[in-house]
């Protein structure tokens, strides 16, 4: 029983399930929330998953800026998902507090670091192309022009984030001047 246990992981992990059926290769994501809203990014980009703390604001920074950190001895500029998928700030609760505590993923672009301020982190999944499918023609442009897919999941929707994209500076859909 246990060589056929063996034989079946073997199988799975080689891209096919028990039956024989081939699923593919799989790729890990980091799915984070944005109000009830699911992104993914790839796994490979993240480099940390830490709360933010110490948030130095930048004066005629871009609104998505938050502002600057330290990490682990390093500066890091701190961007807002919310703002920018230009969503409004998270509700304040009555005594002033944020509603929830915001998390950070630590993400690498051209060898800076950034600090992609979410509003919580879920797990990490593997999906294969069973479940993904291009970016819907109805889905939201804010997220559209930042979105390289989405994956079917029992009901909800994963937006999977091109991290390029979500870092590059000028605005989702402006012309080049």
């Amino acid at each position: 029983m246990q060589a056929a246990n063996a034989n079946a992981t073997g199988a799975q992990a080689n891209g096919a399930t028990t039956n024989g059926v081939e699923t593919g290769a799989t790729d890990d994501f980091v799915t984070v929330f944005v109000g009830e809203t699911l992104f993914g990014l790839a796994i490979e980009r993240v480099h940390d998953v830490f709360v933010p703390s110490g948030v130095t604001p930048v004066p005629l920074a871009p609104a998505e800026i938050v502002g600057l950190l330290n990490l682990r001895g390093r500066v890091v500029t701190a961007m807002s998902l919310r703002r920018r998928l230009g969503l409004p700030d998270a509700p304040d609760e009555a005594d002033g507090s944020k509603a929830n505590p915001k998390m950070a993923i630590g993400l690498e672009q051209a060898g800076e670091t950034f600090a992609l301020v979410v509003d919580g982190v879920g797990e990490v999944l593997k999906l294969g192309a069973d479940s993904r499918e291009a970016v819907p023609i109805n889905l939201d442009p804010r997220f559209r022009n930042l979105a390289i897919c989405v994956h079917r999941l029992d009901g909800r929707l994963l937006v999977i984030l091109d991290v390029d994209a979500l870092l590059g500076f000028t605005p989702a859909g402006a012309k080049a001047a």
